[in-house]
């Protein structure tokens, strides 16, 4: 398993990408850059969701009701899965988890291995108890738009059936949407060999992982707030040993408006032009150190500067 750094960028028209719910879920915002920001959390649930559609069980998940259930909730649930598959039963009094336990959690659940978890473990008859911890080898920075945006809200106003004396009617309420005009979102984050060799990562793992990023985005971004989402490139460099001093990549990347627009008037991939080639300049420097590249790109995303020469490029299939 590589160290390795992951740029992932997708494109966000007319829609909030991460509401802020103490805003009103407003889009997130840094107000002084004019730039939207998007969490980890929200990355990471695209990701979750596309695993549970095919199948996996994951970590972080509601009930089949769609309520949700805390860590101590649903670590039980583990438990009583784990005493139907094995026929062992844990302990309650234990504050440490059954070793056994442990392995079979990492095996099933593939979402711990790349992010971690925190299990939740209390003594019986205490109010206090440890934790059991997985520092998850893949982690990301908060994303952010390569330029400043632009957002608006619209009153909407939703109607639905209610009472009335005679037992038939409509009520409406009215309400703001808010959304951005476009953004083009960037993520920057790093995968620990270190790490991933304690939780058992593996690189079937990361290949699910970027499909969890470039499917997942697509097929978790279809509610009513979502929509307008789409990939539009996702690289990884793989070193050769440790990690080199690369920084953040996405400080190599520029977004140059085309025909005299405003940054915050970009409306569609038609109306810029994405520049790497300071990117290009900081993988050079460490060519060398560079294993492999994996590297998927939109044919309508128009980028200047990206050279990845000297170094072994795998295409992504998407």
């Amino acid at each position: 398993m590589p160290n390795a750094e992951i740029l992932f960028l997708y494109e966000a028209k007319d829609t909030n990408p991460n509401g802020d719910p103490d805003a009103e879920n407003r889009p997130r915002m840094d107000y002084v850059g004019r730039r939207l920001l998007v969490s980890d959390v929200r990355l990471k649930r695209y990701v979750r969701d596309y695993l549970l559609a095919r199948g996996e069980d994951v970590w972080v998940r509601t009930r089949e009701d769609g309520s949700r259930t805390d860590a101590d909730g649903r670590l039980e649930e583990l438990k009583d899965l784990y005493k139907k598959e094995t026929g062992k039963e844990l302990g309650a009094k234990k504050k440490d988890l059954d070793p056994e336990f442990l392995a079979w959690y990492l095996r099933r659940l593939r979402d711990v291995r790349l992010f971690g978890a925190v299990l939740p473990i209390k003594a019986e008859g205490e109010a206090k108890g440890g934790t059991g911890q997985f520092v998850g080898p893949v982690q990301f920075d908060w994303g952010y738009s390569l330029h400043p945006v632009e957002v608006y809200a619209a009153t909407i106003a939703s109607q639905f059936a209610g009472r009335t004396e005679g037992g038939k009617g409509e009520h409406g309420t009215f309400g703001k949407d808010h959304r951005v005009h476009y953004a083009l979102i960037a993520f920057w984050g790093r995968v620990s060999a270190l790490r991933a060799e304690r939780v058992g990562l593996s690189l079937k793992d990361l290949e699910v992982l970027e499909r969890g990023l470039l499917e997942g985005l697509l097929e978790g971004a279809t509610t009513r707030s979502k929509v307008g989402q789409t990939p539009l490139l996702y690289l990884r460099v793989d070193w050769r040993g440790g990690f080199r001093p690369l920084g953040d990549p996405r400080d190599g990347l520029r977004v140059r408006p085309e025909g005299g627009k405003a940054p915050e008037a970009i409306r569609s991939q038609a109306d810029y032009v994405l520049e790497a080639g300071g990117l290009s300049e900081r993988l050079a420097r460490y060519r060398e150190e560079v294993e492999r590249v994996r590297l998927w790109r939109h044919p309508g995303l128009k980028v200047e500067g990206l050279s990845l020469e000297g170094v072994r490029v795998e295409e992504v299939s998407f």
